[in-house]
């Protein structure tokens, strides 16, 4: 096949903005440090992740033809990630982030696609029949991809980010995919009861909630109580942590495309994630090839 993975939607431009704690100070302005914007989001995240991990990686999605859409192409074409786009009628998405003193992050997102905007299927029927993997992580453009995704010779994995377990945006997603993503920083301590119901309910072989420095829980298919898994220290200060989840991901499923088992993947996974916290920006950075083979067997603190 010509594609390892196909990654479908999920582009934009993050503005980042630097405070010293995630709260409105008692006034009607404060001086920060330079407010810059990075090309972002979950989508472009997984492709850079990736393309980074040296899997020959297609990415597809709506772009706006503006300032924002003109980033995220440069970006693509500066580091070679193999990209195709339609035309976005709202324009490219945004998110304004928040990065308090620790790396935490508060994140505004403007979501500006359509409700009613889909991913045409003679745009990405011809990608996907080259590709072994598909990763989608585009809302509800990629709502009605499902039954072509699972007709396909491909597995599916998404990311439903900070899920609650029953808002109905997200449903199709974590009940239809082979390997599902999610954030514990809603459900907290519920996230293990959440990842046995996306097993019992859906399709799914392995469900995954990262607890940022908590660690991550995991369910499988032969283990369906969740395990919990320690987070890795980073080997350099933690500056910002967006972007930590995407890195988390690819690395993961990277090793799971590989076979390995699942403390591998979560390993690898953990070692992205930790390295992405440590870089200003969104996806400035990624834990390359030979950086995260590196890693993989060198003792790291817990």
């Amino acid at each position: 096949m010509t594609h390892d993975v196909l990654v479908i939607g999920g582009s934009g431009v993050d503005t980042i903005v630097q405070v010293a704690d995630l709260e409105i100070p008692q006034s009607d302005s404060v001086c920060v440090p330079p407010i810059r914007d990075y090309v972002a989001h979950a989508g472009n995240g997984a492709a850079l992740g990736f393309h980074a991990l040296g899997l020959a990686t297609k990415f597809i999605d709506f772009i706006g033809d503006d300032h924002q859409g003109d980033l995220i192409r440069a970006r693509y074409r500066a580091v070679g990630l193999d990209f195709s786009s339609l035309p976005a009628p709202a324009g490219t998405p945004r998110s304004v982030n928040l990065v308090d003193r620790h790396g935490r992050r508060f994140s505004f997102y403007d979501g500006r696609h359509p409700e009613e905007l889909r991913m045409p299927a003679d745009f990405y029927r011809p990608f996907l029949a080259d590709s072994r993997h598909a990763h989608i992580s585009g809302g509800s453009l990629c709502r009605d991809l499902l039954p072509d995704l699972h007709s396909a010779a491909v597995t599916v994995s998404t990311d439903v980010h900070a899920w609650d377990g029953r808002d109905p945006w997200a449903v199709p997603f974590a009940y239809g995919c082979d390997i599902v993503f999610m954030s514990a920083a809603t459900v907290g301590d519920q996230a293990p009861k959440i990842l046995r119901d996306i097993l019992d309910r859906g399709r799914a072989k392995v469900a995954v909630a990262t607890d940022g420095a908590d660690g991550c829980y995991v369910a499988t298919r032969t283990r369906p109580d969740a395990r919990h898994f320690p987070a890795l220290a980073p080997e350099a200060p933690v500056v910002d942590s967006n972007g930590a989840g995407d890195a988390f991901m690819t690395a993961f499923m990277d090793s799971w495309l590989k076979g390995l088992p699942i403390d591998r993947c979560v390993r690898a996974g953990s070692l992205s994630g930790a390295f992405a916290c440590t870089t200003r920006g969104t996806h400035e950075r990624l834990i390359t090839r030979p950086e995260l083979d590196g890693l993989m067997d060198t003792p790291a603190a817990v």
